[in-house]
């Protein structure tokens, strides 16, 4: 069956999504940032809370994907902890200068996940040959791969993800930016067996009080009185929509 991986941005998302029927959750921090790691308290929270696979993404700040030596000193501490807590996987990239995978510290990345699926995520889509990286990622033994087909959205990517369905001899191509109930079956059409969709929506904060020119956030337009989250009843209609398709085999 086509599987369905929800993009939370916290535990009660994370919550929402496998009582809705998600299949696995990409946990995160700051939606505002594309997603950073998630903190200690939530990581918890989620080995506790959530049944079905959680993959926490190791993103330690918004930006590129060509880390310092710092950045990736942290990155190392994180999925350590992460592969401790005993988590099913663990999302993360990492490139070089010139746009290629940063091979001597994803060798370290998967040295240190041990058991957990790796998911290489859309730092992928900034990477300069998407066809070599794949083939270096398949040597790393990377589970899967997150992709829009290089394309600000996954549908405008889809004669790339075609040809990397096709080309690859190992990761899961897994479609995710702009994938909706909408546009599920254009994904089907082709193959992917594998869509990660964050399902979600704007909510308004249950403050009653609203202090009156003051705000916590450097962008004057972001309304802090309200927040981003889940919608269960749309991660349950793609779930079914996607049962309607049944198993399939990878487009020749």
């Amino acid at each position: 069956m086509i599987k369905l991986e929800v993009c939370c941005y916290s535990v009660d998302c994370a919550m929402t999504a496998e009582q809705a029927g998600a299949d696995r959750i990409e946990l995160c921090a700051s939606q505002s940032e594309g997603g950073l790691t998630p903190s200690y308290g939530s990581l918890l929270l989620a080995r506790e809370r959530v049944n079905i696979p959680v993959h926490p993404i190791v993103r330690p700040r918004g930006g590129d994907f060509c880390y310092s030596a710092v950045d990736f000193e942290i990155m190392k501490n994180d999925i350590s902890y992460i592969r401790d807590l005993g988590f099913a996987g663990v999302v993360v990239g990492m490139l070089g200068e010139e746009g290629h995978i940063d091979l001597p510290r994803m060798r370290e990345v998967m040295k240190l996940s041990g058991e957990m699926a790796v998911t290489f995520h859309r730092a992928f889509d900034m990477c300069q040959n998407p066809l070599v990286a794949l083939e270096q990622l398949t040597q790393l033994g990377v589970a899967r791969i997150l992709t829009s087909g290089q394309q600000q959205n996954a549908e405008l990517g889809l004669p790339l993800l075609r040809n990397l369905l096709q080309a690859s001899q190992g990761p899961v191509i897994m479609a995710g930016a702009g994938v909706r109930l909408s546009n599920l079956h254009k994904f089907v059409d082709i193959g992917i067996q594998e869509l990660h969709s964050s399902s979600g929506h704007t909510v308004p904060s249950t403050m009653r009080y609203r202090k009156a020119g003051v705000t916590m956030c450097s962008d004057s337009e972001f309304d802090e009185f309200s927040h981003y989250c889940v919608d269960g009843e749309m991660v349950e209609a793609m779930k079914n929509a996607l049962a309607l398709v049944g198993p399939i085999t990878k487009s020749a």
